[in-house]
């Protein structure tokens, strides 16, 4: 009895840190919207990489390892791949509700998860996503009929492409450490992207109240997903870290729902649910799905 607790909490315990990583992830989307009316999504963007950076290189301490020179390429383009998803995402929810804002950015990891697989099934995800994908784009969070933000949405579809090259590349950079490499990742993203936001920033950026949302938005959507992820992941098989990935969507509208009020009709709830589908059947079907070797990048 005692055997059967213990085994039923080591395989409960990494599930639930990563739908605590996730939630957090996306209350910290939703606590970024605060910072725009007063500084915009661009400085947003730089104040989090930057925080963000500082912080995990105070826990990790990244310096205690080497990084052969043959994987600064890998790294560079992971790093840029992840700044430039964060200052997209952040552009595209300044314009379009969060929910589907994330369930559009996932279109990059779907498309990765599609393409490396050979089911036959494969077809049948397909359209189910293009469905779901469909309705998204001629919806409006206000009606049924009226149509998204035009900007809004090719950020989060920008974003998404952007995403699948943080896959692509992050599993080449993160072959010989994975922690390392985030955090080399999430420093290179933070030099690069960051100025965009700091070119024009304002004196009222500095402004005490500011700064510690801005932290609070690193910590959840960085340093804490990126530890309990760390902790979840060797003790989860790549199959279930697929599936739970896929409810980002889901989380993404939850939290525009809870935090931001931003009720969605039911067709647009039902095509985020198809999207879901589609990366969950993705991940169960297909037969080379693999979990990434790195921290979520949102």
């Amino acid at each position: 009895m005692l055997l059967s607790r213990s085994f039923a909490l080591s395989r409960l315990l990494p599930i639930g840190l990563l739908l605590i990583a996730m939630a957090c992830i996306q209350a910290g989307a939703s606590l970024a919207t605060v910072l725009f009316p007063a500084v915009g999504p661009a400085t947003a963007t730089s104040l989090r990489l930057i925080i963000a950076a500082a912080l995990l290189w105070i826990i990790f301490r990244p310096w205690r390892w080497r990084v052969a020179r043959r994987d600064w390429g890998n790294l560079a383009t992971y790093g840029i791949a992840l700044g430039a998803m964060n200052f997209l995402l952040y552009q595209a929810i300044d314009h379009i509700p969060l929910g589907i804002a994330v369930a559009l950015e996932f279109t990059g990891p779907l498309s990765v998860a599609l393409w490396s697989s050979k089911s036959r099934l494969d077809l049948l995800w397909v359209g189910i996503a293009i469905t779901g994908l469909a309705v998204l784009l001629s919806l409006d969070h206000d009606s049924d009929t009226s149509t998204l933000n035009i900007y809004g949405v090719l950020c989060a579809l920008g974003a998404g492409a952007c995403w699948a090259a943080y896959i692509l590349f992050g599993q080449k950079a993160g072959a010989v450490n994975g922690m390392q490499s985030a955090v080399w990742g999430i420093t290179i993203a933070a030099v690069v992207i960051a100025p965009i936001g700091l070119v024009d920033i304002a004196a009222d950026a500095f402004d005490l109240q500011l700064l510690l949302i801005a932290l609070g938005v690193a910590i959840l959507s960085t340093a804490l997903p990126y530890t309990l992820e760390m902790v979840a992941l060797p003790r989860l098989p790549t199959q279930t870290f697929g599936t739970l990935m896929s409810l980002e969507p889901a989380f993404g509208a939850l939290s525009g729902l809870l935090f931001l009020g931003q009720a969605l009709g039911l067709l647009q709830w039902l095509a985020i649910a198809a999207i879901v589908v589609a990366s969950v059947g993705t991940t169960l079907t297909g037969r080379s799905a693999q979990a990434i070797d790195s921290p979520y990048p949102n």
